[in-house]
């Protein structure tokens, strides 16, 4: 059932897989029940529950998840025991054979053949039968029956594999109490609520077009107010901090990838190479490949080549916001978390080995400050190591372990020199070095990569960078990247989550909307917004057309922090009547007063109106 790595990185022992193992049996069961002649893929323990697919001889829909639930709660009650069954590979070979599942004899014969194993394990609870690697609980009566639920119902690929039959699989959660069950399911209705996608259709900030491709969002107004405020917020961070901007190509000829190793160890994430003809030095034609980039740091490093340098210019901070574009999987693209085209909040710092410590501190505290901005705060550090024992390591990471053991050290005890506590992440670094990953707590219960910092031993050698030292003899350069603000997909699809929609005003893209109790207020209600948008302030005045109930209801909908309301009182008296997002009192206060408190809020950055 479950493939082998995956069983063996799970702990044996541990009670919860358990659970979640056997009840994606009791499901299957259930689903074999109600849909005789079905057939079975995988169905494996996942964080919050199980899954497990199919191919069903009719569909089954959320509709019938009761009817479903009912069948394996029945299960559950019978007391059903696992029993395990060893068998040579021949005789388990037919054993699938007899049991009329196709997907698992694919699945059987490779661990055979390409794996060598010389037996295969199945479990057998009541009338199902399933090849499975366990570990199970003894019987059905030690799960809770009050601690699953059917979630929802998706197309998978067999294996994954887009060439591959289309499967059915049902998810489902399940947990060791009610209680974290419950809590899990508030979890999701929450996520399902700030889902990025549905509020950046619904409040304008990005669309995806057929004509344009899957995986490269279009950037609606409103969603351009959001991309630019956050480059504006990082081009000061960094100007304070010294860096300096430059601006390179989207392309680059595929030999540059090849030196840098990026064709070596990142290709499956390239778009494919465009072959064009070009005219040699002599006059012939001659074939030149070029690819999109997928980041900008090959770029950068012809940038800091472009000059002399010495060890007292280093370090030397070059930032853009440069687009780069990545090969992502179909069934990976989603939204405006993974896409194939997107603006990298990227910057490289190149410096020596002695000033790696302090270049790490100075990034470290610009995001602090950045996130403090944003007031983010439930975060923790990732060290993402390389992995020396990956199979495919060569493919993988630059292979050069003594540097690995060296580079990783110096950020392990860099983090412990500022006390910072931290999780490793084996196999999570970048092929060309180890890298520190700022992992956030989200709203919706998941656990997200936002920014990263990353340490470069091997590019720039391979590149031939250098600096003169203080002997006056060359040498090489480190390389730090680091992405504050990730890509500004990724970071937008965090924040309108984070959020719900409701950004704070300086962030927001339609910063206040003036509303008029009557047609006959609308010159004062237009004095208002010319003067604040005199200010440069995203001020709208709201549509004369509708009640001022529903102008209300409409900009809440619309989540804009500031609805101003302008009647007669308002228009004798110079005033206006503040109504903030998510507060239900209303404030009414002088018009002078509030373009001071509006501006104050927009240039601090602050996350409220201090009225």
């Amino acid at each position: 059932m479950n493939n082998v790595a995956e069983s063996e990185s799970r702990a044996s022992e541990d009670s919860l897989y358990r659970i979640r193992h056997s009840l994606a049996h009791v499901m299957a069961q259930a689903v074999l029940q109600m849909r005789e002649g079905s057939t079975l893929g995988f169905g494996p323990p996942i964080d919050d529950g199980f899954y497990y697919d199919f191919i069903l001889t009719s569909p089954i829909t959320d509709a019938d998840f009761p009817e479903l639930e009912r069948r394996m709660k029945r299960i559950l009650k019978q007391g059903q025991r696992f029993y395990r069954e060893e068998l040579p590979a021949d005789e388990a070979l037919a054993r699938i054979d007899e049991m009329g599942e196709p997907y698992k004899r694919e699945y059987a014969e490779e661990l055979v053949q390409s794996r060598g194993l010389e037996g295969l394990t199945f479990y057998r609870n009541g009338q199902f039968l399933d090849m499975c690697d366990g570990p199970h609980v003894d019987t059905t009566r030690e799960i809770p029956r009050d601690a699953f639920k059917l979630r929802s119902v998706a197309g998978a690929y067999w294996r994954g594999d887009s060439r591959n039959v289309m499967m059915t699989r049902i998810y489902a959660w399940a947990y060791d109490s009610r209680e974290a069950l419950d809590k899990a399911v508030r979890e999701y209705e929450l996520a399902q609520e700030r889902d990025h996608k549905r509020l950046g259709r619904e409040l304008g900030i990005f669309t995806v077009d057929d004509d344009i491709g899957r995986g490269l969002p279009l950037w609606l107004p409103n969603g351009t107010v959001i991309r630019d405020e956050l480059e504006k917020l990082a081009n000061e961070l960094e100007f304070r901090a010294g860096y300096q901007r430059v601006a390179t190509p989207h392309i680059a000829k595929a030999s540059l990838y090849e030196t840098t190793g990026h064709l070596a160890h990142y290709r499956d994430s390239m778009y494919p190479a465009m072959e064009v003809m070009e005219e040699g030095e002599g006059g012939e034609s001659v074939k030149e490949e070029y690819i999109l980039r997928p980041m900008n740091c090959p770029h950068h490093h012809k940038v800091y080549a472009a000059a002399p340098r010495s060890y007292r210019d280093l370090p030397v901070r070059l930032a853009e916001y440069g687009h780069v574009y990545r090969w992502e999987a179909s069934g990976a693209v989603s939204g405006l978390a993974r896409v194939r085209g997107m603006c990298m909040n990227d910057a490289h710092i190149y410096c020596t080995e002695e000033q790696i410590g302090d270049v790490f501190r100075e990034v470290i505290a610009q995001y602090d400050e950045a996130y403090s901005i944003l007031g983010l705060t439930d975060y923790f550090i990732r060290l993402s190591r390389w992995d020396p024992n990956d199979a495919k390591g060569r493919e993988k990471y630059v292979d050069a372990p003594e540097e690995w053991e060296r580079t990783e050290r110096i950020l392990a005890d860099l983090l412990a020199d500022m006390q910072i506590d931290y999780v490793e992440g084996v196999g999570e670094a970048a092929f060309y070095g180890p890298k520190i990953d700022v992992q956030f707590h989200t709203v919706t219960g998941r656990d997200e990569t936002v920014s990263t910092v990353q340490l470069d031993f091997a590019v720039p050698p391979r590149l031939g960078l250098s600096y003169t030292g203080a002997d006056g003899q060359p040498h090489t350069p480190y390389c730090i990247h680091r992405a504050p603000f990730s890509t500004h997909e990724r970071f937008v699809a965090f924040l309108i989550e984070h959020f719900g929609g409701a950004f704070p005003t300086w962030l927001a893209p339609v910063q206040v909307e003036v509303i008029t109790v009557s047609d006959q207020f609308a010159d004062y209600a237009g004095r208002i917004v010319d003067r604040l948008r005199g200010h440069f302030v995203r001020a709208v005045e709201a549509s004369e057309s509708d009640t001022v109930s529903k102008k209300i209801r409409a900009g809440l909908t619309r989540k804009v922090p500031n609805l101003v309301i302008v009647g007669e009182r308002e228009a004798a008296d110079g005033t206006v009547t503040l109504r903030r997002y998510g507060e239900r009192k209303q404030v009414t206060l002088s018009l002078d007063e509030f373009e001071r408190v509006l501006l104050e809020a927009i240039s601090k950055r602050s996350l409220a109106l201090k009225v």
